[in-house]
């Protein structure tokens, strides 16, 4: 059986890869984190994917996102992930979406229907309203929290927001949820302490700083998130077996 996902379903079974293959995941955000979980979810045999982001590649990117290249520099990030996806999956069905996500433009981003959502966005009012929008239509989503500033890969877990600590950006995304009405919700998180870091460029409007990273502690969080996505339609798989 020549068969590219062969290895994937000799754990998972037959009934999840033809689940995974039906499956629908959007990915809002295609920076360090992002970039990592479209790899995970492409080479597992997600049929379809909706990529969101409104950047295109620089040079400071080339140090740890995946569509990064010095021949796609200047590229929309959406155009250079979308050709590595297709040369990894041919049959893959890709939607891009070259914006940013905020309220006001919610809709245009939801005119599909999305079966998972992997949310590695990293302005606050956008993980706002996704989470929000995710939880009242009832979309299993999954939010990354920070891994700027982080050394150790081996910190990272995937846990509900309450249980989080240290973390700057989950600590304001738990009070103002809170103030939504929403406890509870996944998230990728590290407890390490932000190490101190030299600012080395002025940061964009609305931001106080730059956050320093580096290729594995985004990455592994990449791979991480988009394995729980796999793995959680590959569950619910099984479960329509029973």
């Amino acid at each position: 059986m020549d068969d590219q996902f062969l290895r994937t379903q000799m754990l998972l079974g037959a009934n999840a890869m033809e689940r995974l293959q039906k499956s629908h995941v959007a990915v809002f955000g295609l920076g360090g984190v992002g970039s990592y979980a479209v790899e995970a979810l492409v080479r597992s045999g997600i049929g379809e994917l909706t990529l969101i982001d409104n950047d295109s590649v620089s040079r400071t990117n080339l140090n740890r996102q995946l569509e990064a290249l010095h021949s796609t520099v200047g590229q929309n990030k959406t155009d250079a992930l979308a050709a590595r996806c297709r040369d990894i999956n041919p049959d893959v069905h890709l939607h891009l979406i070259c914006a940013r996500y905020d309220a006001a433009h919610r809709e245009n981003f939801f005119t599909a229907r999305y079966d998972y959502i992997i949310d590695a966005i990293d302005t606050v009012s956008s993980k706002l309203d996704l989470i929000e929008t995710a939880h009242a239509r009832g979309i299993p989503i999954l939010s990354a929290m920070g891994t700027g500033n982080k050394l150790d890969p081996t910190k990272l877990c995937i846990t509900d927001l309450s249980k989080t600590v240290n973390c700057s950006l989950a600590r304001v995304m738990r009070k103002e949820l809170k103030a939504r009405g929403i406890l509870h919700t996944r998230v990728l998180f590290s407890p390490e302490l932000p190490a101190a870091t030299e600012q080395k460029e002025a940061p964009p409007p609305g931001r106080r700083s730059v956050p320093a990273s580096l290729t594995w502690v985004p990455g592994c969080g990449g791979l991480m998130m988009g394995g729980e996505a796999v793995l959680d339609l590959a569950r619910r798989a099984k479960e329509e077996v029973k």
